[in-house]
């Protein structure tokens, strides 16, 4: 399947960027009433053929779409501290839009190693992960947030998953399916006590992800597989 990434499409027309041009005529080799699919990151996933394979601007003329495809029934957001080698981060962020996310904010706390994002790096690769995956909805990747200031504004069910000696339960055991999520991770040397109870004390639930002492990227990972999972059967 030939899918583009198609944010700012509308009407019956889409002309690709030169880029993907390149890509569709001189890399795919496709030719005109050639077959290809688009996505919008919104839901749309639309179906439509070559009117002119130029290399610079293709033209295509939209078939048919299909509004909300494959939505899932709940919504997901992790907050994660960037971890020091980068590339666990996009690792996480490549994996979790395969698996179903809707939005990522990068932390800044206390014991953040990382202070620092490339945006439009990060999201190339969500957009990369959306196509292979075939997702119509393209994740929200917010800028890098200092932590008091994500807890004291984050809505829906509320988590920190963090390794601190305290009173956990296991996320399956507080969700609502079908809800509207919001997990906290931590750097690699954790949430600090203080950033404990500041999330404590803006109502969120203290979690363990497990006995073993996972990774930022792989807490994260899991998180959002378990999610994904518990919520799959309704």
């Amino acid at each position: 399947m030939n899918l583009f990434y198609t944010p700012d499409i509308e009407g019956e027309f889409y002309t690709l960027s030169e880029e993907e041009s390149k890509h569709c005529v001189k890399v795919l080799r496709l030719e005109k009433d050639d077959r290809v699919f688009l996505i919008d990151g919104r839901g749309g996933f639309y179906t439509a053929k070559i009117s002119d394979p130029n290399p610079k601007k293709t033209l295509l003329e939209l078939v048919e779409v299909k509004r909300e495809y494959n939505k899932r029934n709940h919504y997901l957001h992790i907050a994660v501290a960037p971890t020091k080698n980068i590339e666990r981060l996009e690792w996480f962020l490549e994996k979790a839009t395969e698996i179903g996310i809707d939005e990522i904010t990068p932390l800044l706390c206390e014991r953040s190693e990382r202070k620092e994002v490339k945006l439009d790096r990060l999201n190339k690769i969500i957009t990369s992960a959306v196509k292979q995956s075939l997702k119509a909805y393209h994740p929200k990747l917010n800028p890098l947030t200092k932590y008091k200031d994500f807890v004291a504004t984050a809505t829906g069910e509320k988590f920190i998953a963090h390794c601190m000696d305290d009173l956990k339960s296991e996320l399956r055991s507080y969700i609502q399916l079908g809800g509207n999520y919001t997990i906290l991770i931590g750097p690699e040397g954790d949430f600090s006590p203080a950033e404990v109870s500041q999330a404590q004390a803006s109502n969120f639930k203290g979690i363990t992800l497990g006995a073993s002492r996972l990774r930022t990227e792989t807490a994260a990972l899991e998180a959002c597989f378990e999610i994904n999972f518990l919520n799959r059967g309704i």
